[in-house]
């Protein structure tokens, strides 16, 4: 296309509006800015932005024609993103803090013993995510809040929830409910109530949970460790107390049951991933680094769920 660059300081211009802005986001001159502008308004043979006092606006065409340079640029960052991810022989993986800590990484070294070159690069984080961002791929969430883009979800595992303790501090509180702490996470603050709600629980005094001694931590994976370390009692996700329950770290006297949500793997879906296979081949080294993880992960996960 002729005058590309010309159509890319516009592009700037038009979402700033503002040539001295753009420049500076361009580390262009003010001058060069005005220059491609009319580089632009000559070939186009209309005028795209008018002064108004010390600023500029965009006229009627120059609006119109904005909203396809933001489609063209956006949808060219998009494929620059894409092009990376597929050529990297890494892959790069969000997940939340405490399923990292406490199940993902593990398990990781099991995964890397059936895929000798696989590199798999986590970072940690909650809730609303941009997939594409610095390379990120996929996303591992529990379902608790918004979608903001139209990522396929794939369920892991129906997350099921209890209460927790440490066999010491089981044996200290098991007769008199009353003496129960109760452990909160900011990230999880309506666990304990969303539990007690219907609990079927019989041989303890529910209500006396409510409530004479609490505790909130910032983070999820601060107040199971504070389990752990005898300091009270929280609601499980067992996935996430699994192993704890097994080393006979933890104990679930009350057993555990559904929460209504489900742990997701949110990706962009096959269109990218076709789009890329078109250009670099069905056998690219992402591609199948990325579908030997997801396969892995959705088997492991799968199968954490209590006996019940």
């Amino acid at each position: 296309m002729r005058h590309l660059k010309a159509f890319h300081v516009f592009h700037v211009a038009a979402a700033l509006e503002s040539y001295s802005k753009a420049a500076n986001k361009l580390c262009i001159t003010h001058g060069a800015v005005s220059k491609q502008i009319k580089t632009l308004e000559t070939h186009l043979a209309i005028n795209l932005f008018y002064r108004e006092g010390r600023n500029v606006k965009l006229t009627p065409a120059g609006k119109l024609l904005s909203g396809y340079t933001e489609q063209a640029f956006n949808a060219l960052e998009a494929g620059v993103q894409h092009v990376t991810q597929v050529t990297h022989t890494h892959l790069e993986v969000s997940c939340e803090p405490t399923l990292t800590m406490r199940w993902l990484m593990p398990r990781l070294s099991d995964f890397y013993q059936e895929n000798v070159d696989a590199d798999v690069r986590l970072s940690t984080a909650g809730g609303p995510v941009i997939l594409g961002s610095n390379g990120l791929s996929l996303a591992i969430r529990r379902d608790d809040f918004p979608l903001l883009h139209d990522y396929q979800q794939t369920p892991l595992v129906e997350e099921w929830v209890g209460p927790v303790f440490s066999p010491e501090y089981w044996q200290q509180v098991q007769n008199d409910a009353g003496k129960i702490k109760l452990l909160h996470s900011q990230t999880r603050p309506q666990a304990w109530d969303n539990w007690l709600q219907g609990s079927a629980v019989s041989s303890l005094k529910v209500q006396s949970l409510k409530v004479k001694s609490e505790q909130t931590f910032a983070h999820f994976y601060f107040c199971l460790q504070a389990v752990v370390d005898n300091l009270g009692a929280a609601i499980g996700s067992y996935p996430l107390v699994m192993d704890d329950l097994q080393r006979g770290n933890l104990v679930a006297p009350f057993g555990f049951k559904r929460s209504g949500h489900y742990y997701m793997l949110l990706s962009q879906g096959d269109t990218l991933l076709e789009q890329g296979n078109t250009l670099l081949g069905k056998d690219g080294q992402s591609d199948v680094l990325q579908r030997n993880f997801i396969d892995w992960l959705q088997l492991n996960l799968a199968a954490c769920v209590p006996n019940q």
